[in-house]
């Protein structure tokens, strides 16, 4: 069970660091793309981006050094949290596989807040 947390921790802080980086520093060239991008001010979402980028950290580091490894519950049940935002704005647009997608990634974000803090503590 570590092992696949482990695995799902590293594919989890790729995907939102992809998606912080997006927010943060590529916004308004992807936001001419994406018609959602319209439901919440620009510092709404660099506020997320931001916040995707610390909960990156908060994946992988408390874990990997063993120091305070409840920042990696914390970083996921967070990342599951703002899913439910994004599903909530795709919703509005009509855009079915960001809402899939998000499902998907809230449920990834769960099971490891879950697994770290019930099956597979650090």
């Amino acid at each position: 069970m570590n092992i696949l947390l482990w695995v799902l921790q590293v594919f989890g802080a790729l995907v939102y660091g992809a998606s912080g980086v997006m927010k943060v520093f590529l916004f308004d060239k992807i936001s001419a793309d994406v018609q959602s991008f319209g439901a919440l001010p620009r510092p709404v979402w660099t506020a997320l981006g931001m916040i995707e980028l610390v909960c990156v950290v908060g994946l992988i580091v408390p874990a990997a050094l063993h120091w305070k490894p409840s920042l990696t519950v914390v970083a996921a049940t967070v990342l599951a949290l703002e899913c439910l935002l994004f599903i909530w704005v795709h919703v509005q647009y009509r855009e079915i596989p960001p809402i899939i997608m998000s499902a998907v990634l809230g449920l990834l974000m769960a099971f490891i807040a879950y697994g770290r803090l019930v099956l597979a503590p650090l």
